[in-house]
């Protein structure tokens, strides 16, 4: 594994990405029996990726080229990171809250948000839907509530049987909590021209998870929950040693742990499913504040900026995903 030392002030960002790796890569998509599925092409090529990703806000610009003498239109798909609906985890209502954008040639162009719900890899938006109860469902807990009330005794057993609901209060007074996970794919009807290129644009407004400070703490490096974490961001030892050190000079006697966890993720796999590699790709992380810590697993690291860092690839093939870790401290000390 590579390491790239930030700053004295910062961190080591730590990175690796094995042949490559909170939104995605455009993918050619078509509706099929069971929901939305993505799809390759031998058609179109994606010659060029410029990626920016922070806390506040992903842009992404693309040049696309259909190298054949037919025009080609095509249902082109944007996969966003799928969204678990446990009690402990925030459901957030897509279509509201990213602010999605897409321009193609100059042009804002209309989209249309598609949701599946799944269980334990199964489409199962169907059933919900046949139960009254809908996929986006637990974004709103009071709807979400009112429909779960609406359901007879025999339709909630039903639902739990199949592990759709789960009661997390008491048998006499139960509180069910949605069991799938909600998968939402952005989906824009898209014309590619005969021998020509065409430039498509997406911005959105991440929705970035977290965590109050305490879980990097050095008691809990052992657990095997730290390890998994630690992997997901590509986390060195160098980079705790710099986080150590910067949370002895913070931590006070009220509050042993002044930082918070932010988390992003962006689909990047699904653009190997365009004809050939991506010819040029270009991606820009910003940490935020210069103080701020980062962690992401990649591959020829550059700081371009004081919270900036690029990566940059010829004829990139992804084949995995990007997590995206930043710790801010919250007392807002240099």
């Amino acid at each position: 594994m590579r390491r790239i030392w930030l700053s004295a002030a910062s961190a080591a960002l730590a990175v690796i990405w094995a042949a490559a790796p909170s939104a995605a890569n455009d993918s050619l998509a078509e509706v099929a029996i069971g929901g939305l599925t993505l799809t390759t092409t031998d058609a179109i090529s994606m010659d060029s990726e410029d990626l920016y990703i922070s806390r506040d806000e992903v842009k992404v610009d693309y040049r696309f080229t259909n190298a054949t003498g037919k025009d080609i239109e095509a249902l082109v798909a944007f996969p966003l990171p799928d969204q678990t609906s446990d009690p402990d985890t925030a459901v957030y209502n897509y279509e509201s809250e990213l602010k999605f954008k897409t321009v193609v040639d100059g042009k804002t162009v209309p989209f249309e948000i598609v949701e599946q719900a799944m269980v334990d890899g199964q489409d199962v938006t169907q059933r919900l839907k046949e139960l009254g109860l809908t996929p986006s469902g637990p974004a709103d807990w009071q709807a979400f509530e009112a429909q779960v009330k609406a359901l007879s005794p025999e339709q909630i057993k039903a639902a739990v049987s199949e592990g759709l609901l789960a009661n997390m209060g008491a048998e006499e007074d139960p509180s069910y909590f949605a069991q799938w996970s909600t998968r939402t794919t952005v989906t824009r009807k898209q014309l590619f021209p005969a021998g020509k290129t065409i430039s498509v644009q997406h911005s959105y407004r991440p929705l970035v998870g977290g965590s109050v400070g305490g879980n990097l703490n050095k008691e809990y490096r052992t657990e095997p929950w730290q390890r998994e974490h630690a992997a997901d961001y590509c986390i060195e030892d160098s980079w705790f040693t710099a986080f150590d050190k910067q949370l002895a000079s913070r931590a006070t006697e009220m509050n042993g742990s002044p930082y918070s966890e932010w988390w992003i993720g962006y689909v990047l796999s699904s653009g190997a499913n365009w004809k050939g590699p991506i010819k040029d790709f270009r991606l820009v992380v910003d940490k935020g504040k210069p103080e701020n810590l980062l962690s992401f697993c990649a591959e020829g690291v550059k700081k371009i900026a004081p919270t900036q860092f690029e990566v940059r690839k010829s004829n990139f093939e992804p084949d995995k995903d990007l997590k995206i870790l930043i710790v801010e401290w919250i007392d807002g000390q240099q």
